[in-house]
Parts: structure tokens; C-alpha cells; sequence
């Protein structure tokens, strides 16, 4: 097959990633700091946050589902599969790479009809999505399974509310009640909330530049997505840009067209406001993005030509809030087609 270069990349700094796990450590405190590598390493490529995680001392990942498992069994890391096991999922739990995160009644009855071994539950503590309910714990339901952790997650940590305190407590209440080795309740908003931390937390999010809360201001910046010039064009004034004409220009302008569009993840919310860096100048973006391709004014970069390459504005609390995407969307939407290159800062 032949080697062609992609005209989009990912730059993705270990270094920074690192340091966030680093710092989400830290606050911890007592507790291990796991890491949450689920949709492909929240779009980086978990193969990669994985092995350097697993070098800075992290020693607990989760994913999602078995596919995702076998994809980091070569590592020989930890790793907990979250969404449980479905009898599909059998013959890979079989295998031995990763142990199930236990959700429903039916699922602990199949755990248990294979044999058991080691395994994590999760418990619902007002979420109301995955988990088996603190009654099934009392009436027996995890009796005689080898826990390692009980877990559960927290529904509105990014913000004040006084149903985190109600989960924490109800979680709290489950200590001693099972065969768990751990508790395990903060994700990387729950992290920033003091005695939420227990014996695990597992942050996702921030590993890779997101901040849901101002207490993790010092998480830095992991994902800078990058794009190729295919022409430069001058457009009169009185003219549009792009789908539906939403753009026009009031005087002659400068503008690029960048490899790049929604397609990629750079999504169509960015129209008008999304901007491409280069060389410290902010370069608008014109118009609508479509399926591949951005237009951005460059009356500010006179040097910029065909075949150069921009940098998107990506900074993920300032995109998500002028976008009106989440943090998350904006992470695991980057597609397939970025070339990923990990840097050291």
C-alpha cells in the first residue's frame, strides 16, 4: 500500500498528558488516579494514552466494551470493561485481558454461572443509567462474587448541586456491605470535589485537556488539530463564501481554503465563529464549514500559501462554550482521517 501523507494531523502532546494525569493524581490524594481510555482514548488513540499513562505509573484503565479491551490486551495493562458482559462477549472474557464492570442483575448471574473471578460493579446512586440498585446489594445479589471495585458515578459533578452530596453519601453507605477491595466514585469533575475521592478515581476528560470545573485550571491543553491550505483566493467585495451564502465580504478579502471540515469532526457549529492560528494572528473562519473543507480570511497572513499548514483554534473550554458542544463532543469526534502525531513539549 502506498505511504500517502494525510493533509490534516492531530498534534498531540505527551507531555501535557501526562502532566494532567500527574496533576489529577495529586488531587486524589490517598486514592489511586486510573484513567478512563474509552472511545479510543477520547479520539487520541488509546493504544498511545494507554502506554504512556501506564509509564507515568497509572495502573487502572476503562473502556467502554470488549472490542476496546482487545485492542489494549497487547499492553498487558488492567483494564476494566465498563458497559459489563453480554453473553456475546463471552469468549473474549475468556481470554483474560480485561475483567468486567458487572451493571445488572443478569449480568452478575452470568458472571456467576461461568465461574466468577475477579470483577468490578457498578451501582446506581441516582443516575439512573448503568449500575444494580443498593436493594439488590442488601437482598444478596453480589454474594459470593470477588469484587475488586464497587463503583458508581456521579451525575452532575461539574456543577454545585446537592445531588452530588447525595450520591456521595448513598455511595458511602455502601462501605463494608460487599466483598469490594475499593470504592471508587469520581470522574475528573468528582476529582475537583473534596471527599469524593474514596480508594479509585477515574478521570477521563481532563487527561486530554478538558476542564470541567475551575479547580483544574492547571490541566493543560493536549489536542491541537492542524490543517492544509488547498488554495488561496481573492474574494470581491459584495461576494459570499460557502453553503448558503452566509458569508459576505464588505471589502476585497483574503481567504484560505483549509483541508478540512465536519467530516473530521470540525463541525458545522464552528461556522462564522470557529478561527485558524498561525504564527500568533487569528484568522476567521468564513462562512459555513462543510464535509471537508473551511474557508478562513488571511488578509492578517500575507505569507500564507497553498500546501502551508494552519492551526485550528481548538482550546477545548473556549471552543465548547462558543460552539455549544461539550467538551466531549469536541474530543471524540475528531475523525479518522487526522493523521495523530505525538510531541513532547
Amino acid at each position: 500500500m502506498i505511504d500517502i501523507p494525510a493533509p490534516l494531523r492531530l498534534r498531540l502532546d505527551g507531555d501535557a498528558l501526562v502532566q494532567n494525569w500527574r496533576t489529577l493524581d495529586r488531587m486524589s490524594g490517598t486514592a489511586a488516579c486510573g484513567a478512563a481510555v474509552k472511545a479510543n482514548g477520547y479520539g487520541l488513540g488509546a493504544i498511545e494514552v494507554a502506554r504512556r499513562l501506564a509509564a507515568a505509573g497509572c495502573r487502572d484503565f476503562f473502556v467502554s466494551n470488549w472490542q476496546e479491551a482487545a485492542e489494549l490486551a497487547p499492553l498487558g495493562l488492567t483494564v476494566s470493561v465498563l458497559h459489563g458482559v453480554r453473553e456475546e462477549d463471552m469468549p473474549a472474557v475468556t481470554a483474560g485481558f480485561a475483567r468486567p464492570v458487572l451493571n445488572t442483575p443478569i449480568q452478575v448471574a452470568r458472571w456467576k454461572a461461568a465461574g466468577g473471578g475477579p470483577c468490578d460493579v457498578m451501582v446506581d446512586t441516582g443516575m439512573n443509567r448503568l449500575g444494580v440498585s443498593a436493594d439488590d446489594i442488601a437482598g444478596g445479589l453480589l454474594d459470593g462474587l470477588a469484587i475488586e471495585t464497587l463503583m458508581s458515578h456521579l451525575a452532575c459533578a461539574d456543577e454545585d448541586v446537592p445531588m452530588n452530596a447525595v450520591q456521595r453519601d448513598r455511595f458511602a453507605a455502601l462501605a463494608g456491605t460487599t466483598s469490594a477491595r475499593r470504592l471508587s466514585l469520581a470522574n475528573s469533575a468528582g476529582i475537583a470535589l473534596k471527599g469524593y475521592a474514596f480508594d479509585l478515581t477515574r478521570p477521563g476528560l481532563a487527561l486530554y485537556g478538558g476542564v470541567p470545573r475551575n479547580e483544574l485550571s492547571a490541566i493543560r491543553q493536549v489536542v491541537g488539530p492542524e490543517a492544509q491550505i488547498l488554495q488561496r483566493r481573492r474574494v470581491h467585495a459584495s461576494d459570499s463564501v460557502g453553503y448558503n451564502a452566509l458569508w459576505t465580504a464588505k471589502d476585497e478579502t483574503e481567504v484560505a481554503i483549509v483541508n478540512l471540515g465536519y467530516a473530521d469532526g470540525y463541525r458545522r457549529h464552528f461556522t462564522n465563529i470557529g478561527a485558524a492560528l498561525a504564527s500568533g494572528r487569528v484568522l476567521p473562519v468564513l462562512g459555513r464549514v462543510s464535509m471537508d473543507l473551511v474557508a478562513i480570511g488571511v488578509d492578517a497572513a500575507k505569507d500564507l500559501a497553498e500546501g502551508d499548514w494552519v492551526a485550528l483554534d481548538y482550546a477545548l473550554p473556549t471552543s465548547a462554550a462558543a460552539s455549544g458542544l461539550s467538551q466531549y463532543e469536541l474530543l471524540t469526534g475528531l475523525g479518522a482521517r487526522f493523521e495523530r502525531v505525538w510531541t513532547t513539549s
